[in-house]
This record gives C-alpha cells, sequence and structure tokens, in this order.
C-alpha cells in the first residue's frame, strides 16, 4: 500500500528480537514524534506491516526465524516506497552493505547511539517528503496537462463551431436576401405569386435561424433532462402541427399517422421535441434539393410496442450514400453546402440518447431516407 500523498512519516516498525533493545529504542523513537509497532520476529512484523502500513521500519539484522535481509526483501515487494534502517553489529558489516544493495534506506550499528539514530530517521522522513511533493507534483502535472488538452479540444471545437455557423448563416441570409427580392418585385409588380413566393422564403428562413438559434445554445449549455410521463399521442400531434405550420405544402406534402391509444411514455417534451423537429427539418431539406421528382412526401408516424415508443420519420428527398449515413450524426458534419451546420443531427442523437433512446437510419441516394427514433416507455 503506498503512503498517502502529503502525509509524513508518523508511524514505524521495530523488529528485534531483544525485549530490552526494544523497550529503549521506543522510548527515543516516541521522542522522535513517532508511532512505534514492535514485533520480536519477522514473521510478526510482516503481520504488523500488512495490517497498519508503517512508512517507516526499524530492523536487525540477525533474528530468528526470518533474518532482517528476508524481512527487508519482503517489505520491499509489499510497498517499495518503505524506507527500512538496518541495525547491525561491529561484525556484520557484509550484511549490512547487502542490506544496501536490497534498498535498504540506511543501516545503524550497535550499541545504538541516540544522535545516530535520529539524524537515520530524519533522513528517511526527508526522503518521504520528497517523494511524497515529487508524486504530488506529478499528479498536479497530470492534471495540467489534462486540462490544457481539454481546453486545446474546447477552442477548436469552438472555432469549427463558429465556421460553421458562419457558412450557416451566410447560407440563410442569402435565402432572406433572395426572399426579400421576390416581395420587393412583387409588390412592385402586384405580382401576387411572387408576393407569395417570397413570403414563403423569407418564412422558411426566419425559421431557420430560429432553429440555428436553438441549437447553438443547446450545445453551448447542455442541461439534464427533466424527466416526466406525457402521452405519447398528444407529444406527436403538437410536433406534427408545429411542423406543419412552418413547412412549405406547396411543394411537400406532409403526412403525421398516430394510433389515439398509445399511453404515456417518460419523457422530456421540450429537449425530445427538440430532436424530432430536427430530423424533420433533415427531412424536409432533403425533399427541397431533390429537383427531380415532381412532388415530395414526409411522413411522420408515431407507435408502440411493449417497451418503446417509436417514431418514425420517412422522406422520398435525395437521400444518402453510405458514406453519408455514417457520418451524419458526427458534430459539424453536413452534407447541405453553406447552410449547414452540422449540429441538428448531432443534438438530435445526443437528446435521444439522454433519453436511453436510439435512432436507427436506411437511406438509398435519389430514393430517400428513413429515420427510426426509439424511445423507452420508462427509462
Amino acid at each position: 500500500m503506498m503512503i498517502p500523498s502529503g502525509k509524513t512519516a508518523e508511524s514505524i516498525l521495530l523488529v528485534d528480537d531483544e525485549e530490552d533493545i526494544r523497550d529503549v529504542l521506543q522510548l527515543a523513537l516516541s521522542d522522535l514524534g513517532l508511532t512505534v509497532h514492535q514485533a520480536e520476529n519477522g514473521d510478526q512484523a510482516m503481520a504488523l506491516f500488512k495490517q497498519y502500513h508503517p512508512p517507516l521500519v526499524l530492523t536487525d539484522i540477525k533474528m530468528p526465524v526470518m533474518d532482517g535481509i528476508e524481512l527487508l526483501q519482503r517489505v520491499k515487494h509489499e510497498n517499495p516506497d518503505t524506507e527500512v534502517i538496518m541495525i547491525t553489529g561491529h561484525g556484520d558489516m557484509d550484511l549490512a552493505i547487502k542490506s544496501l544493495k536490497h534498498e535498504a534506506t540506511d543501516f545503524i550499528t550497535k550499541p545504538i547511539n541516540v544522535d545516530a539514530l535520529e539524524i537515520s530517521i530524519k533522513r528517511a522522513r526527508d526522503r518521504i517528503l520528497v517523494r511524497d511533493k515529487l508524486r504530488q507534483y506529478t499528479e498536479n502535472l497530470e492534471i495540467l496537462l489534462k486540462e490544457k488538452t481539454e481546453l486545446q479540444d474546447r477552442l477548436a471545437s469552438l472555432g469549427l463551431m463558429i465556421s460553421s455557423m458562419a457558412h450557416g448563416v451566410k447560407g440563410l441570409l442569402t435565402g432572406l436576401d433572395a426572399g426579400a427580392y421576390l416581395l420587393d418585385t412583387g409588390v412592385r409588380q402586384k405580382d401576387d405569386t411572387r408576393i407569395s413566393e417570397g413570403w414563403q422564403t423569407v418564412k422558411g428562413g426566419i425559421g431557420k435561424i430560429r432553429n440555428l438559434i436553438q441549437d447553438i445554445l443547446f450545445y453551448s449549455k447542455k442541461r439534464d433532462v427533466k424527466m416526466s410521463m406525457i402521452p405519447v399521442a398528444v407529444f406527436a400531434h403538437e410536433i406534427a402541427s408545429e411542423f406543419r405550420k412552418k413547412m412549405n405544402l406547396e411543394k411537400c406534402r406532409f403526412v403525421f399517422e398516430s394510433g389515439e391509444d398509445l399511453g404515456r411514455f417518460q419523457a422530456d417534451s421540450e429537449y425530445l421535441q427538440t430532436a424530432l423537429v430536427n430530423i424533420l427539418d433533415n427531412a424536409a431539406d432533403a425533399c427541397a434539393k431533390d429537383s427531380v421528382k415532381a412532388a415530395h412526401t414526409i411522413r411522420f408516424r408515431a407507435s408502440r410496442d411493449r417497451k418503446s415508443v417509436i417514431f418514425t420519420i420517412r422522406d422520398d428527398g435525395i437521400g444518402m450514400d453510405t458514406e453519408t449515413q455514417r457520418r451524419i450524426f458526427t458534430l459539424f458534419f453536413s452534407s447541405k453546402g453553406p447552410q449547414g451546420t452540422g449540429l441538428g443531427l448531432f443534438i438530435a442523437k445526443s437528446i435521444v440518447a439522454q433519453h436511453g433512446g436510439v435512432i436507427d437510419v436506411k437511406s438509398s441516394p435519389g430514393q430517400g431516407s428513413r429515420f427510426r427514433i426509439r424511445i423507452p416507455v420508462n427509462r
């Protein structure tokens, strides 16, 4: 067990087979502010070491049952950071040198001089303090590196978002300019058709700007979902009603299908509505970009099985190839050119995931797309 970072060596394991020596050393070590655990042999010492995990061990070299060298090796195997000071007789210098090879901190000779003992203990405690400070410094450095990496990632993400937003806003402004031009010329020429077309363009652009602002707010400050039991049919009807109001029905037909007896499910109504509307908007854009077909249809269906509520969104727009399908939920990825921000579907998937749900996508170029959103009835 490692010594907790920032703590000093306040306890010591004293090991000697002679009780008189242990009693004398107990007094000296206590005077140095250490809590002393005594053992009369190596086996007893190891049991106490595993129980108390002292950062300091003071042990005689020559003992029955288990000598000090073997005890040193076992202690170092248990915790390499433990500081072990060896007690040796004058004739045991070879053993003392051998102990240093096994990473003993120091050795003192019998008869033990209290001043020499104090110096040796101080040296060991200083080593522990230095090691703890180094460990603390390393941990702080790792934290700083992690924070720096996270900051770099955030800055990179922010740069991508700003770039994406700039392209998106530029595209929306171009659309608004076109709508304003149609309105202006329609008014001057008293052309009701052109006025209607211009107004629809302006209205669509305003709706897209509103969605863009909502996406930016969602991305910049996520919140925890606020779950409640809500009626599935009512929730689905509200989404269909809102989407129908803002889409251009002259160019695309919207079909809503829902059973009336779908029960309730657990969801954050506001958040989940944002996710589904983003997917519906994506379907509308896919239809608008398809110039091959004369008319298009978007279908929105609410259903359920025993465990889940299922929302299915189909369109017969331009569709997607395999690579686009693989990347559509990636942050800032957009297949819409300058008018896309790459936030809508990323946010939709994030919200669905927060509800414990999944999104399944199938699509073919020129054939349209199908998004199936499955939300657990009870999270």
